[in-house]
């Protein structure tokens, strides 16, 4: 089967978005985007490198952890993670970003997509500290568009249902996969341990 490989043809296939969905993007954080950001706890950073190596990382925290610094800007802090620096490596070599909001029980999103830099200021990661530690870096978002995004998607996945809920055991802890993944002769850590780990690390 042949890919579609220009957007006429693409279009070709689809309706003409409505008014309403072409309306609702906005060039700056209007009230109910800028509340939506203040109750998420959780963003999924996507970004691309030099390359077009495309790139998706989750960021979570309290409810307010992204700082709204303006209409058109906002601060997201890079708590310790895995070092490997992947999504902060695409921003220095290409800024163009995208976010996705989630707020958990709420079955809309908020997209925003903008450029971004990496900031090592003061002040700002003071605003971000976390249990008396304070991120080493800050990424700053210049908004280009930002829309809330219907709920048809999270309605399909039941994201929030509870008896969407998978049951833990349902896959093999992360140690027994890493384990697998690596080759490791190590034992693998249980989950139990992995938690105590990453309890001491979050911030």
């Amino acid at each position: 089967m042949p890919a579609i490989r220009s957007v006429d043809d693409l279009r070709s296939r689809y309706h003409r978005p409505s008014e309403r969905a072409v309306r609702k993007q906005l060039d700056r954080l209007d009230p109910h985007c800028r509340r939506f950001v203040e109750v998420s706890p959780f963003v999924l950073l996507a970004s691309s490198g030099r390359s077009r190596q495309a790139d998706v990382s989750p960021r979570g925290g309290e409810p307010g952890f992204v700082k709204i610094l303006d209409d058109r800007t906002l601060a997201i802090p890079d708590s310790p993670g895995n070092n490997r620096l992947d999504s902060l490596s695409n921003i220095v070599e290409n800024p163009e970003v995208a976010l996705l909001f989630l707020v958990p029980g709420v079955d809309e999103v908020l997209r925003v997509n903008g450029t971004a830099e990496i900031l090592d200021d003061e002040p700002l990661r003071a605003e971000h500290v976390m249990r008396g530690r304070a991120p080493a870096t800050v990424i700053r978002v210049a908004v280009r568009d930002a829309y809330l995004h219907c709920a048809k998607a999270v309605m399909r996945a039941r994201l929030w249902h509870e008896d969407s809920k998978v049951e833990r055991s349902t896959l093999p802890s992360m140690g027994r996969m890493l384990k697998d993944q690596i080759g490791s002769t190590a034992p693998a850590e249980t989950r139990e341990e992995m938690v105590a780990r990453y309890e001491a690390q979050l911030y």
